[in-house]
């Protein structure tokens, strides 16, 4: 390839120490990135708080190995992977503080790692400054200590893609031909659509390069990853094509869906935008989104100059590629979809700001560095701002989920029991309750079996405020509550609670 095992000697870059892939790195470097990634992981914990009660997403994961509650309905979108990750903990703790420390300190431990896969194509400071930069978005440190799939897809991406350029470097690097595997494994195990749309670039690489070592462990990683999803298609939705097909009709159709305006509209903090019809935020809490592109390219340019270019042209073709069903084919915005193109993004955009800090002479350089000093000090205000307002907006809601549990607990409705109706799933899972439907997204169960339900076991239904009861809920005595209307039962045949 035209960068070649010459090429890639990442000390090339203004003067740095030349290292190869497997050489060893300076403990300085090694000091400068555990720096990042331990104030990434404190970051998380101060200004997230462990303390925030789970989202509805995160009750599906979590309850499915829970001493908590019963297993949510598992739609055909999901993947197991965020469930193991935190059985560690939910298998025998149903405290959230315990799940969010342990989810922190995980992802600053994995940021380190991740960045670490790279020290053969950057210097320590271009990546400290990459994950620096990953790191202080505000939906990064929201989504950090969550039980979520994104950011553990956009650390896979991250090992993946550099495992597998040290590969293409040093194919005697048998560490990194593991790590291909590996990180292709965990955005698989999280997302397997993800993976896949983000490695498509590897792939195309891997047709004229003929490399059967490098294509084994790509696509073993993949189907290592996705294995248990596919397997699961076959044995619950009626065959891959039909979960495919499942899947595409919960997130709204896929098909061409222009959603860049939806993703801009999230940026405020919707971590969910579906409907997005609210205006666009104010222009300084997008302006680092427009940036983000702009800086990247930038960082081509500079790896162009330094005759350097595949390891920066490559995750920046992955970059764009995981982010096509987001931006493209998809009707809705949410915005941690687009944290593994962040991710990928990081690495060109601080190279090319460690550039324009280092590469000016002269009167022009405390100029230049004033302003890259004065725009990153902005950032980070609007960063900061967006994740406090997210946070209070998230934790208010998840209040209301605990206070609606209580309310159910006091009208009898206690494990075991069922919840059904508005917000049956994350309510449930807070008051320790299976949870069903009859209609929907979320559909497992028929208004039969709600009913013969109720005769075993409390059972309430959940509506908005003033809006009628289901058809099987009929009948049911209402009590209002904070928020929502709750349709209780009668009492199971022998039942005294009520």
């Amino acid at each position: 390839m035209a960068d070649g095992t010459n090429a890639t000697l990442i000390g090339a870059w203004r003067g740095a120490p030349a290292t190869v892939p497997g050489a060893p790195w300076r403990a300085d470097g090694r000091r400068l990135l555990a720096a990042v990634a331990a104030a990434f992981a404190v970051a998380q914990i101060v200004l997230v708080g462990p303390g925030l009660g789970l989202g509805w997403d995160e009750t599906v994961y979590v309850s499915q190995i829970s001493a908590q509650a019963p297993p949510a309905f598992f739609s055909a979108p999901r993947a197991r992977g965020v469930s193991l990750l935190v059985a560690p903990v939910t298998s025998w703790s149903t405290s959230t503080e315990l799940l969010r420390v342990y989810l922190a300190a995980l992802s600053g431990l994995g940021l380190y790692l991740a960045l670490r896969v790279w020290r053969a194509f950057f210097p320590p400071r271009v990546l400290a400054a990459a994950g620096a930069l990953y790191a202080s978005l505000w939906v990064t440190l929201f989504y950090g200590p969550a039980a979520m799939p994104n950011h553990w897809v956009a650390l896979g991406a991250l090992v993946c893609v550099g495992c597998f350029l040290r590969v293409r470097a040093d194919r005697t690097d048998r560490a990194a031909l593991w790590g291909v595997a590996a990180g292709a494994a965990l955005m698989a195990w999280m997302r397997p659509t993800d993976a896949v749309w983000t490695t498509l670039p590897l792939l195309v690489l891997l047709v004229p390069a003929r490399d059967v070592r490098l294509a084994l462990a790509l696509l073993a990683g993949l189907a290592s990853g996705g294995g248990q999803w596919i397997i699961e298609a076959y044995l619950s939705h009626g065959g891959l094509g039909e979960r495919l097909s499942e899947a595409s009709r919960i997130q709204g159709g896929l098909g061409w869906n222009l959603a860049v305006g939806d993703q801009m509209r999230s940026l405020v903090g919707r971590t969910l935008c579906r409907p997005c019809t609210a205006e666009m935020p104010h222009p300084a809490i997008m302006a680092w989104w427009f940036a983000l592109p702009l800086l990247a390219v930038a960082g081509l340019a500079v790896a162009a100059r330094g005759r350097r270019t595949t390891p920066t042209l490559v995750p920046l073709a992955c970059a764009a590629t995981a982010a096509v069903p987001y931006l493209l084919l998809i009707g809705y915005a949410a915005p941690r979809f687009l944290l593994p193109v962040y991710a990928l993004l990081a690495l060109p955009v601080a190279d090319a700001l460690c550039h324009l800090v280092t590469a000016p002479h002269g009167r022009l350089r405390p100029v230049v560095a004033a302003v890259v000093a004065l725009g990153l000090a902005g950032h980070l205000a609007v960063q900061y701002v967006v994740l406090d307002r997210t946070v209070d907006r998230t934790a208010a809601d998840r209040r209301h989920w605990t206070r609606t549990a209580a309310d159910l607990h006091r009208l009898g409705v206690r494990p075991p029991c069922l919840i059904t109706g508005t917000e049956a799933i994350p309510v449930g899972y807070y008051a320790g309750c299976s949870s069903a439907n009859p209609r929907g997204h979320n559909a497992n169960l028929t208004e039969a079996g709600i009913l013969r339900t109720a005769g075993r076991v409390p059972t309430a239904a959940l509506t908005p405020p003033g809006a009628a009861p289901p058809p099987y809920a009929r009948g049911w005595r209402t009590h209002p509550a904070a928020g929502l209307d709750l349709h209780v039962a009668p009492s199971p045949p022998g039942d005294g609670t009520r």
